[in-house]
């Protein structure tokens, strides 16, 4: 069979992650919508995901050793079809069944959700890393290169987040819930089979790593992961939870137009990410991000959640009008954050040990959106929105703080050395 290019292997990782994207999306506006319909309360919503952030946490550690042992089109096609398997298990879940058996049931399908997701978007990030074109005569043409492909990525499953988020309240408003998670189980089982042709070398080590190499032993990587927990945490105790409970049941927004905005504004934090390289080329900057960087953007990234949660609290205007505007101005800036995050991640790692690297990371990403997804539900029932919104605040600025402390990428010690 005739060996795949770099270009296509990348389009076929690429728009596996993108199917898969759509479904994740889809699934956790369903699943939100669907139990405050039943009259869950925000804790009990936010418990239903605890096991889908918990493995998370687990399967980027375990994943990325597994990714340099095996290849990446293994935990791809894992990641893919364990995905498949969690949409059918839902299909069964009835409004008429015991809420503790719900709960238990759901938080299982959630875990396996949790788990597919992360193999996947470790393996896809990965990717990108081997099959990016090495150009060892032009150090800097091949980080700005890298830099593109990997906003192209990142902000693309964004926006197809932000898209599967709407597609979740029409979904659930048309045909009901069973049915739509059996028929996005079937769409992406179309997906994986795209997957196939893939050769297995991606990614794989050529000696098999030991356990112990899944723990970063790069001080970039570890104060970048720190920075990342904070900064996703600050993202999802606003975001997963309360923000749609708010939109519907205090704004009384219906549910298609919840997840319309919700979708909108992940659709326009994509867009951005995928714009980063343009936006610095068209500021002067023409090589690929830094320290400093990281630093700028998630300071100025501190100030807008205690702006929204003022504005609330103050009642200046229309409530739903300076949300709107404010989480705007929120996902513009933390999609230059985690562009330059998901960047600067494979600005600190070489091609052989990606995988671990990334794995490490994304565990730190996983953990950071558990803490938020259950301060979401916990604070929320406490102070409303505006607690959510303070505690992103904290979080935010506790990123920045981490950011301090990070060192050149290998590009900058390269060039100095």
């Amino acid at each position: 069979m005739k060996q795949l290019t770099a270009l296509q292997q990348y389009g076929i990782v690429t728009a596996n992650y993108w199917a898969f994207t759509l479904t994740d999306g889809a699934l956790r506006m369903l699943v939100v919508f669907h139990f405050h319909q039943l009259g869950y309360t925000t804790l009990e919503i936010a418990f239903l995901f605890l096991f889908y952030e918990f493995f998370g946490i687990v399967t980027n550690l375990y994943g990325g050793w597994l990714g340099a042992r095996f290849g990446l089109r293994l935990t791809l096609w894992a990641g893919t079809l364990l995905q498949v398997g969690a949409l059918l298990m839902l299909i069964p879940v009835a409004d008429d069944w015991p809420r503790w058996w719900s709960v238990a049931y759901v938080m299982v399908a959630q875990a396996i959700s949790g788990i597919a997701k992360d193999l996947n978007k470790m393996s896809a990030k990965s990717a990108i890393k081997t099959v990016v074109p090495e150009t060892p005569d032009d150090h800097a043409r091949g980080e700005n290169q890298l830099f593109k492909w990997v906003a192209i990525l990142t902000g693309s499953k964004n926006a197809l987040k932000g898209v599967g988020f709407f597609l979740g309240g029409v979904l659930l408003t048309t045909i009901g819930f069973s049915a739509a998670v059996g028929t996005m189980a079937a769409g992406l089982f179309l997906a994986f089979l795209m997957t196939l042709v893939l050769p297995g070398e991606i990614g794989r080590m050529k000696e098999s790593p030991a356990i112990t190499a899944m723990f970063s032993k790069s001080k970039g990587i570890n104060v970048l992961s720190t920075a990342r927990f904070f900064l996703f945490g600050a993202r999802d105790v606003w975001f997963v939870v309360a923000l749609p409970v708010f939109l519907q049941s205090v704004l009384g927004w219906k549910y298609w137009e919840a997840g319309g905005f919700m979708g909108l504004w992940v659709i326009g934090y994509g867009i951005v990410q995928a714009s980063v390289p343009a936006l610095r080329r068209s500021w002067g900057k023409s090589g690929p991000p830094g320290v400093s960087a990281v630093q700028f953007w998630s300071a100025v990234l501190t100030a807008i959640p205690g702006l929204i949660a003022i504005s609330l609290w103050r009642e200046v205007g229309n409530p739903g009008v300076a949300l709107v505007v404010g989480l705007a101005a929120f996902g513009v800036v933390f999609a230059m954050n985690s562009s330059i995050h998901s960047y600067m991640v494979l600005a600190y790692t070489d091609a052989e040990s990606v995988s671990l690297n990334v794995g490490f990371y994304y565990m730190a990403n996983a953990a950071g959106r558990l803490v938020g997804t259950l301060l979401s539900g916990a604070l929320f029932l406490v102070g409303g929105l505006q607690a959510c919104l303070w505690a992103s605040c904290l979080l935010v600025a506790l990123a920045f703080l981490s950011g301090i402390r990070l060192p050149p990428p290998l590009r900058q010690q390269l060039e100095a050395g």
